[in-house]
């Protein structure tokens, strides 16, 4: 049997998009959409899921199109470091804090590329911790703390 497919991983990033458009804008079909002029609160979920499922569209579009390309080795080493970085953000952002969550998971996800340099990794996880501590905390004021509890009282603040 013949494959329409040439590009497959056009192909399952299409299909990633339009599952994760289709849930979200299923999940926000119960909220208040209003209008352009005045927002409710399904508005901006409803238009970032529209654009998702057009992104999918076209990636899927595109995965048909074009010269054939080899599916390769998955790279489970690799999604796996990002994930446990995505993850471990999640699980530690309210017990450390900002700062050291956004360090930790740059430096984890970093270990997925091939050329992983210590050095540069580490001025990279310092420099997105302190801009986003600038950006996030102190910028739009949001209640997350740049050091959390674990490492204040640890500290000894």
């Amino acid at each position: 049997m013949r494959s329409h497919v040439h590009n497959p991983k056009d192909f399952w990033s299409g299909l990633i998009f339009l599952s994760v458009g289709a849930a979200a804008f299923w999940l926000a079909g119960d909220l208040d959409r209003g209008s352009a002029g005045s927002m409710g609160p399904g508005y901006f979920p409803t238009v970032l899921s529209a654009l998702l499922i057009a992104i999918g569209g076209a990636c899927l579009l595109r995965s048909m199109l074009g010269r054939r390309e080899l599916v390769g080795r998955w790279a489970l080493r690799r999604a796996a470091l990002v994930l446990l970085a995505v993850v471990s953000f999640g699980w530690l952002v309210r017990g450390t804090g900002l700062a050291p969550a956004v360090a930790i998971m740059v430096i984890l996800a970093g270990l997925a590329h091939p050329r992983f340099r210590w050095a540069s990794y580490s001025l990279l996880a310092l420099t997105l911790a302190g801009l986003c501590v600038l950006l996030f905390v102190w910028g739009l004021g949001l209640p997350v703390p740049a050091l959390g509890d674990w490492l204040t009282g640890w500290l000894g603040h």
